[in-house]
């Protein structure tokens, strides 16, 4: 098994590294995403995600691969320059870019709008932990495959089905599948949720800031609400997303 070692911050490979890291064009071209730390890489290896290449920090690590995962070492300095995270210890490695699979479910969580990485991460994180399979994500949502993003999933990102849509596709897709779609929303038509089966449903959730567009509510079967302290500001969108996920799954 050869590892490769590289000392030059203008190597290619070190260049398309960093550009994985940031730029989701490059991503998206290169069908390629960046990961780092063991425990990720550890379940990247348990759920069978298309490993591409390993980088090791200073010495090469024991993990056993074919020889199609290409290995590398850099030196703790080039390795920080590359990492997405500050002082990482490794490895950084990067995965295949999965199809987008069929949108065939019996029930899903619906983001849209909601731009921050740690937010759609943990929403991923939080459905795979609860039994909802399937991510929908329509709008300008965060980039499921950008580092920040797919940490914060904490290995439920090679698991879960992850399905970019638009407004008109969801819609299409709950009534593919027989399911009713609601939005979560602030408003004086929205049901309690504790009133609601949600079991076999799609469930939409916005952005803390902006809530669920009119275009993707005028396409909702009902609004739900979740009951707070009168005087409350609005949940973190993450936040209500788990509410809500763990009624899906109750």
């Amino acid at each position: 098994m050869t590892v490769e070692r590289i000392t030059s911050r203008k190597n290619p490979f070190v260049q398309h590294l960093r550009s994985l890291e940031s730029d989701s064009a490059w991503r998206k071209e290169k069908r390629e995403y960046l990961c780092d730390g063991h425990k990720l890489l550890e379940e990247a290896l348990d759920k069978g995600a298309g490993i591409r290449c390993v980088v090791w920090k200073d010495t090469p690590g024991t993990v056993p691969f074919t020889d199609e995962v290409r290995q590398l070492v850099l030196p703790a300095e080039l390795f920080d320059y590359v990492s997405p995270m500050k002082n990482s210890p490794g490895p950084l490695f990067t995965v295949r870019m999965p199809a987008e699979p069929e949108p065939v479910f019996s029930c899903a969580i619906l983001l849209e709008n909601v731009q921050d990485p740690g937010n759609v991460g943990t929403v991923i994180r939080t459905a795979a932990a609860l039994g909802v399979d399937t991510v929908l994500l329509c709008g300008a949502c965060a980039d499921v495959y950008s580092p920040k993003t797919v940490r914060a999933t904490m290995g439920a990102a090679f698991r879960e089905k992850l399905i970019h849509c638009t407004v008109d596709e969801a819609r299409a897709y709950a009534d593919k599948n027989r399911l009713p779609l609601y939005g979560a929303a602030l408003s004086a038509r929205a049901e309690d949720i504790r009133g609601i089966d949600l079991k076999k449903a799609v469930v939409a959730v916005g952005s803390e800031g902006q809530g669920l567009s009119g275009e993707l509510l005028a396409k909702c079967d009902g609004e739900i609400i979740i009951p707070m302290t009168p005087g409350s500001e609005s949940l973190n969108a993450a936040v209500a997303a788990s509410i809500i996920l763990w009624e899906m799954g109750r």
